[in-house]
């Protein structure tokens, strides 16, 4: 027989109520320690709690403090990890959370890391494993690993969870594969406006301008109200192809669906105007602002410059200053800019000195290729070849190629040389520069030498570039490329140009054939001249919008000057305001003139 000891009755409720008591006081102890948790505001009260913790034992919330340490805005991921890593037994829970405030803090690389040894240690990731893994891997640009990442999600059978899948879309899209953001976006059965966003996003971000728009008008037409980072996003696409009626559209249903524009908003409303040719309301816009940052200045200051307008542009900068505000790198892009417009040399170099005495901002490329620019475009040619060769940083492509864009650099053929020669070292090459060469010896007529350049073109197999003109009429993006005769109402089209032609004769105008680079008759001259992209455009305006409308047109090329002598004479005929966006700048011809007064 097994003997079996039994407590007295008394004893042994007086063991179960101490129990029960003490069971009761640290639970009691632990809610105490969780709630001051939550309530800490700095590393100092965090540690204080954790020692509380630790008093505890072995039991207390190791997630709630990793959580607490990773996730807080005041908290530390080196001390986080120094918890984590006295655990040899961490959870799912715990691995997202340290991979979470890895991404969140911008090291990627911690967090890819982290999800290695995740894998190491069995650790079964779930669906809130890997939206902020793909975010580390979207800001690493790290394809690769986002790859092999998106295969362990088909693995783990998670590529139907939507968090995930917009992941995956917005990793894409920001590591330059729009067709494989497309295709997982494509490939969902259930989408989100996070969703939309992504990909809409991803598109403008890399110059898929039309499809950007082409997909919000999708997302309205499926019922979808799209949020504040879609609309932004738009807002880019908008301003590169100058469209104004549907940034106006777009500025709208903000104002209609969000209580209060914030300073990014603002920014890129600010900017979408005035590059679309509205520079007063876009003026308007940012003079409401109640907050300004760097960005807001930088936009006001370049878009004032491209618009001609050096004066208003240095009186903005100069209120950045008066406001408090440091200048950044960017700012002073904008103030050389304005200056280099206007031919402002010495005004260019004291800003230029001033940026690096006053606001110890060290020059770079860009800055340099501003004073070239400058100095170039005043005809001191030799001035700035001298700056190139005293530049501490050596000089990139870009420079040379702001020297190379000088309107009188076939006056000095010695420079064009030994520009054409530093050019050529980097590569890729590009059509463009041999193209400008090409310009400037048919302009010396040096025809030999252009038929040299436009053989290189061919013989590298690089991909020229024909200049189109966009324009907007009614909210539809219309596109024209010179000597493109495949246009529905070519015939329309040709014979407008030709009655424009006939009327700006009485005015003066004589076709310029001296622009048509290429060795060939006078009559041929002039039938190219016609068919060049702005004034096919401007036909298609007259012909299809109301008398006394603006007509708005964006340029991928610099305008040449029988277009520009052509357009000024037409805005005086039909009495219309005509605004060009060219590469370099805004024209704006009303009633026979131009803003740039030809500069």
């Amino acid at each position: 027989m097994i003997r079996t000891s039994v407590l007295p009755q008394s004893n042994y409720l007086i063991l179960q109520e101490d129990t029960i008591h003490n069971s009761l006081e640290w639970k009691s102890k632990e809610q105490e320690c969780l709630s001051f948790l939550k309530s800490c505001n700095c590393m100092e009260e965090f540690k204080q709690v954790h020692t509380q913790f630790i008093k505890l034992g072995e039991c207390f919330s190791a997630g709630s403090l990793i959580t607490a340490c990773a996730l807080s805005e005041w908290g530390s991921m080196d001390y986080a990890c120094s918890i984590f890593r006295q655990f040899d037994h961490a959870d799912a829970f715990t691995f997202n959370t340290m991979i979470r405030g890895y991404a969140n803090e911008c090291n990627s690389e911690a967090a890819i890391l982290l999800y290695g040894e995740m894998q190491e240690r069995r650790v079964q990731p779930d669906n809130f494993t890997y939206p902020p893994l793909l975010k580390a891997c979207s800001r690493q640009s790290a394809l690769k690993e986002g790859i092999q990442i998106h295969g362990h999600v088909l693995k783990h059978g998670l590529q139907t969870d939507l968090y995930v899948q917009n992941s995956l879309i917005n990793m894409y899209g920001k590591c330059g594969q729009i067709k494989l953001s497309s295709q997982v976006f494509e490939n969902m059965d259930l989408r989100s406006v996070a969703s939309w966003s992504a990909v809409i996003s991803s598109l403008a971000r890399f110059g898929m301008w039309y499809e950007s728009l082409r997909l919000l008008a999708d997302m309205t037409k499926g019922g979808w109200k799209a949020d504040e980072s879609t609309l932004v996003s738009v807002l880019s696409s908008c301003s590169h192809l100058g469209v104004l009626d549907f940034g106006r559209c777009i500025h709208g249903s903000l104002l209609r669906n969000m209580f209060g524009l914030n300073v990014i908003v603002q920014t890129s409303l600010v900017d979408m105007y005035i590059k679309c040719g509205c520079l007063e309301k876009g003026k308007y816009i940012f003079q409401q602002m109640r907050k300004k940052n760097h960005l807001s200045y930088s936009v006001m200051i370049s878009g004032l410059a491209i618009h001609g307008c050096t004066e208003d542009a240095l009186s903005v900068f100069s209120d950045m200053l008066k406001e408090g505000l440091v200048p950044d790198e960017t700012v002073y892009v904008g103030v050389l800019t304005a200056c280099s417009r206007a031919g402002l040399v010495q005004e260019g170099w004291d800003y230029f000195r001033r940026m690096e005495i006053e606001h110890n901002i060290k020059a770079t490329l860009e800055h340099y290729g501003c004073m070239v620019d400058l100095m170039a475009r005043v005809g001191m040619l030799k001035e700035a070849y001298d700056l190139i060769k005293s530049m501490p940083i050596k000089p990139n492509d870009v420079v040379w190629r702001c020297l190379l864009s000088a309107r009188k650099l076939y006056l000095d053929m010695e420079i064009t040389e030994i520009v054409r020669k530093n050019l050529f070292q980097f590569k890729p090459h590009q059509a463009g520069d041999y193209l400008l060469l090409s310009n400037i010896y048919a302009q010396a007529h040096m025809w030999e030498n252009v038929a040299e350049m436009r053989k290189k073109i061919v013989d590298r197999g690089l991909n020229q570039t024909p200049g189109f003109c966009l324009v907007e009429v009614q909210q539809k993006v219309h596109k024209f490329v010179s000597q493109d005769k495949s246009h529905p109402q070519n015939d329309a089209l040709y014979e407008m140009i030709y009655q424009m032609e006939w009327q700006l004769r009485f005015d003066g105008y004589s076709a310029d054939t001296s622009q048509v680079l290429h060795n060939v008759d006078e009559e041929e001259k002039r039938q190219r001249l016609r068919g060049h992209s702005q004034k096919l455009a401007i036909a298609f305006a007259l012909i299809h919008t109301h008398q006394g409308s603006t007509i708005r047109i964006v340029r991928n090329l610099c305008m040449c000057s029988d277009c520009h002598a052509y357009t000024s004479l037409v805005s005086k005929i039909v009495e219309r305001t005509i605004i060009v966006r060219d590469q370099n700048r805004f024209h704006q011809f009303k009633g026979g003139t131009c803003s740039c007064k030809n500069c």
